[in-house]
């Protein structure tokens, strides 16, 4: 059976990496509007009830005025955007964070896509609080660096196009100094704590690819307990994913992680870093931002929505 896919905002970022993934495949028909179409509203509503799945890959405003045009209720939703990824009756689209998390996608109508920095972290951090190794109440801190392609065609443009008046020669920089980034939420509802985490984000210049880190005072923690049994437990979570890895505790190989080391990649690796004499840790994600952060993350939910192996088109 072909399913009719129709990917809303497919001019960005995320939508042609989305249908980049999906050209190839014989079992979808991807639904594409023409230009002098994309703006009208009746040829965009029809193509949007017209659809068996339809991927949001629009601003958050956008997004939640697509939803609003979608009248069939056999249409199923995939939004990549921010706009429901803590909104009562959607599914969060992260398969691998919760035991019956695919079921729960695979039955929903309505799946909000993850955040990139939001996957690193939520990865490291959730297997921790619900086994109760941190406390609801533990304060947390993440540190992350994300290509520039993550803040979209104005971010590709200030860093790409020497042109353009927004051009900037930046090689690093910080943001979200207000302490308010729009992932805040969902890194605090879905990992189960009871307040925000202080969110340092930055971007790099270089294209693509991400590292989220989370530092953890062992000796603070109930019980103390070591950088070999936090690994073990973020081990137990994952064990046996195709799209999740866990390197090694504290692989003396490495000198250092590269951002880039998984760009056009699906999938992700996590890694824990111990000293035990100081009880400390460092718990770190790679990924790429447009892939396991993004647009991969997207194909996924979309096999699982459809009853398909879920690496179909990623692997």
């Amino acid at each position: 059976m072909v399913s009719r896919v129709f990917i809303d905002g497919a001019v960005g970022t995320t939508g042609l990496e989305i249908r980049e993934r999906l050209a190839a495949r014989a079992d979808l028909e991807i639904v594409q509007l023409a230009d002098r179409d994309r703006k009208d509203p009746r040829a965009r509503a029809g193509a949007l009830n017209e659809a068996d799945v339809v991927l949001l890959c629009l601003p958050d405003e956008a997004a939640r005025e697509a939803v609003t045009l979608i009248e069939n209720p056999a249409v199923r939703v995939i939004d990549a955007s921010t706009a429901h990824r803590v909104a009562d009756g959607w599914a969060y689209g992260f398969p691998e964070l919760e035991p019956g998390q695919r079921a729960k996608i695979a039955a929903a109508r309505f799946v909000a896509n993850p955040g990139c920095y939001p996957t690193g972290f939520l990865a490291l951090v959730r297997p921790l609080v619900r086994t109760g190794m941190i406390p609801p109440d533990f304060p947390l801190t993440t540190n992350a660096v994300s290509g520039y392609s993550g803040g979209g065609k104005a971010m590709i443009e200030e860093f790409e196009n020497r042109s353009s008046p927004a051009y900037v020669e930046t090689v690093v920089r910080t943001y979200a100094l207000s302490l308010a980034h729009k992932h805040v939420s969902e890194m605090h509802i879905r990992s189960g704590i009871n307040h925000p985490p202080v969110f340092a984000p930055n971007v790099g210049r270089f294209y693509r690819g991400m590292i989220v880190e989370v530092p953890l005072q062992l000796w603070a923690l109930p019980g103390k307990p070591t950088a070999a049994t936090v690994h073990q437990a973020i081990e137990n979570a994952y064990r046996g994913e195709k799209l999740i890895e866990v390197a090694p505790l504290g692989d003396l190989t490495l000198k250092s992680l590269d951002a880039e080391m998984l760009k056009n990649t699906n999938g992700m690796k996590l890694y824990v870093f111990g000293n035990d004499k100081y009880g400390h840790a460092r718990l770190v994600a790679v990924l790429d931002n447009l892939g396991k952060g993004a647009s991969g993350a997207a194909v996924q939910n979309l096999n699982i929505m459809l009853g398909l192996p879920e690496t179909t088109g990623l692997v």
